[in-house]
């Protein structure tokens, strides 16, 4: 067992710990990838596809031009964004015209990626 391994063993039973406490939490793990994550109360469909979509976001930015798909992940994540922060509001023209100009981006893209069959 690996030291990340006993951390969540132990980060398992304080979570239990406050459940039995009727405290809401929830706890998931990815232990081949070394990832926990802890979900308290305010936990939402909305809010964890914004925190997930973070996280994809983040890729995105990291890898910049060094990988020939990033220009379809970064667009991608951008409209995704764009989509989940108006999820409960209007969305603005010049919101739909920042997903338009993505789109295109994507497409172009595809067609570069397409040459390369």
């Amino acid at each position: 067992m690996t030291s990340f391994e006993d951390f969540y063993n132990d980060l398992a039973r304080l979570v239990e710990k406050y459940k039995k406490r009727n405290t809401p939490i929830k706890l998931e793990q990815d232990l081949d990838n070394d990832i926990i994550k802890i979900f308290g109360e305010k936990l939402t469909a909305l809010a964890r596809a914004k925190n997930g979509l973070n996280d994809v976001a983040e890729l995105a930015y990291a890898t910049a031009e060094h990988h020939p798909y990033w220009n379809v992940l970064y667009n991608s994540s951008e409209i995704a964004i764009t989509i989940l922060e108006k999820w409960k509001d209007d969305i603005s023209k010049e919101d739909v015209e920042e997903i338009e100009w993505a789109i295109k981006e994507i497409a172009q893209t595809l067609e570069k990626i397409k040459e390369k069959f």
